[in-house]
């Protein structure tokens, strides 16, 4: 009977060792799906942390160069004023010491504006396009070919800043061009 007692105790005392290895090993596997759910969560954290960082740089950078894009609009009545003044200087005053102080002045403040990222707009000889061109007046010359600029255009980096007032070219004059 002795062999038969330790054979029971033995059942019994490895039945509950089994419910402990199941509870344990389901413990382990909600532990588990705990931890992970704790992990991609963290993940979604870190990535939207991430998101919000190049956001804001976005923002930032927007910021300064709308103020820019303010500033040099600013600045472009200036810089027509001395294209006009260049324009208007009687023959034969190029030698002189103030001219040449002028022009040292205006090289110098387009120079800085063109390192800010603003760039004049070409129009005279190219087709008319109203995302930088914006006709003010029909002149002779080909059909669509902007002529003339009554007032420059410039970008600022890609965006337009002030388009080019142009002459645009209302087709007469083309014939007898192509004739010669």
């Amino acid at each position: 009977m002795i062999p038969r007692e330790q054979e029971e105790r033995e059942t019994e005392h490895k039945e509950p060792e089994k419910e402990s290895i199941e509870v344990l090993k389901k413990m382990l596997g909600e532990a588990e799906k705990k931890a992970e759910a704790y992990l991609s969560g963290w993940q979604r954290a870190q990535a939207d942390f991430i998101n919000y960082k190049r956001r804001i740089e976005q923002e930032r950078s927007d910021f300064t160069k709308c103020a820019n894009a303010s500033l040099m609009l600013s600045l472009l009545p200036v810089l027509d004023d001395l294209d006009r003044a260049f324009a208007s200087m009687p023959p034969g005053s190029d030698g002189l010491q103030w001219v040449e102080g002028f022009s040292a002045i205006e090289r110098k403040f387009r120079k800085i504006l063109e390192s800010q990222g603003l760039t004049e707009i070409k129009a005279i000889g190219e087709p008319f396009d109203t995302q930088f061109h914006e006709a003010v007046l029909l002149g002779k010359g080909k059909e669509d070919i902007v002529v003339g600029e009554v007032q420059k255009g410039y970008r600022l980096h890609d965006k337009v800043l002030r388009p080019t007032k142009a002459i645009v070219g209302n087709g007469e004059g083309e014939e007898k061009e192509e004739k010669c």
